[in-house]
């Protein structure tokens, strides 16, 4: 993919801009290069896609652009901070002020109930009412009724519904979702599908996803393909229509 130029009129429009963007791990004989020379702009309330085989470098990506790790050559920059050369500190930092994650094992912690998983992190934040935003939260993602239920108490849609309560519980500017319905199955993989899609509309957050998922990613308004650590991008893109969790 090529390096676009970003310019004074268009900059406040990007969240998200990879430049010149390698990863590699030394092996004990070699070197193994994961990611290289990517260049890619995500604008602000976009859905973004990246698919690829298990093994082309997706994941690596995702974890890069959103300040998991750190790149072997180039930059990342979020919301015109430069999180590639931040401490690992200052990298936890922003993401606990600006990032929300969706992961396919959903990461809920187990001893603790559906509202108390989303009240987590807003307690951590210093939020002044965490119940109450945990509980509108839950609501609207159809919870209402499973506040109090413990994630072995709920099945996976469910689970995946409070991982995504509790990724816009400090409403994050940007939103990565890894397979978000890879351990789903098709039925319960279309509602969590309808819901985040919904969820960046309204709430305008930009979405950016690796799925293997074919029907999730053609509902984004860009897919990204990776191939041996490189990016590219189809001519032709989809325009997703408008939907809504009301």
């Amino acid at each position: 993919m090529k390096d676009q130029t970003t310019t004074t009129s268009d900059i406040a429009g990007i969240m998200l801009k990879a430049t010149n963007l390698s990863h590699r791990v030394d092996l004990a004989d070699d070197t193994l290069t994961i990611l290289q020379g990517v260049n890619l702009e995500i604008k602000r309330a976009e859905s973004v896609a990246i698919v690829g085989r298990s093994g082309s470098g997706k994941t690596t990506l995702l974890g890069l652009l959103a300040g998991l790790d750190t790149p072997s050559e180039g930059s990342v920059e979020l919301d015109g901070a430069t999180i590639s050369s931040l401490s690992e500190d200052d990298r936890a930092r922003l993401r606990a002020q600006r990032v929300g994650f969706v992961f396919q094992s959903f990461q809920l912690l187990p001893a603790l109930s559906a509202i108390e998983n989303v009240m987590l992190p807003l307690e951590l934040g210093g939020h002044e009412n965490p119940e109450a935003k945990a509980k509108d939260l839950l609501v609207r993602v159809g919870l209402g009724e499973r506040l109090h239920h413990t994630p072995r108490q709920l099945s996976g849609g469910e689970q995946q519904r409070v991982a995504i309560a509790r990724a816009f519980a400090a409403d994050p500017i940007v939103l990565f979702a890894d397979e978000p319905t890879g351990n789903l199955d098709n039925h319960t993989g279309q509602a969590i599908s309808d819901l985040l899609m919904a969820l960046n509309r309204e709430q305008g957050t930009t979405l950016v996803m690796v799925t293997h998922d074919e029907h999730l990613a053609a509902r984004c308004k860009r897919q990204l393909h990776i191939e041996a650590g490189e990016l590219s991008e189809p001519a032709t893109q989809n325009a997703p229509q408008a939907e809504s969790i009301a």
